[in-house]
């Protein structure tokens, strides 16, 4: 296994760790709400009376690469390991999994872990051992 060490992609995934845990504690602190993307997007969906929040929210995740884009001038390239049906195999099964686990990795990860939540410590270790075994599954079973 071989670690690419881009200064500029450590200053990003510091920035976008710093980011999410401003939006969480912005919507833990301000709203008294859990910073879940999938409780938010499944509210929106649903029609929850809090449509205005949860919109926002996922508005911001949206806009965020064209505010990228617009200071950094190109998107950073994206390479695909996986065709098509593989990735909408793999989106169904996160949808899935999140439906079962009652929320995904921002709402157990990020704010059920930090508020010592013992379900989210189970999610997380769950969905975390599963990602782990799908990919040596994938690259040294079955490749």
């Amino acid at each position: 296994m071989n670690i690419i060490w881009d200064p500029s992609a450590l200053l990003a995934a510091l920035t976008g760790g710093v980011l999410i845990g401003l939006a969480a504690a912005w919507m833990a602190l301000g709203l008294g709400r859990i910073a879940g993307i999938s409780g938010l997007l499944g509210g929106l969906v649903d029609g929850a009376p809090d449509r205005a929040v949860r919109a926002a929210f996922v508005g911001g995740l949206l806009l965020a690469p064209a505010l990228y884009l617009l200071l950094r001038g190109e998107l950073p390239a994206v390479k695909m390991m996986v065709d098509t049906p593989q990735l909408l195999l793999a989106g169904l099964l996160v949808g899935i999994g999140t439906r079962f686990a009652s929320g995904c990795t921002s709402g157990h990860g990020v704010c059920g872990l930090s508020r010592l939540s013992p379900r989210s410590l189970v999610a997380t270790l769950s969905f975390m051992g599963a990602g782990f075994a799908a990919v040596y599954l994938l690259r040294h079973l079955l490749a």
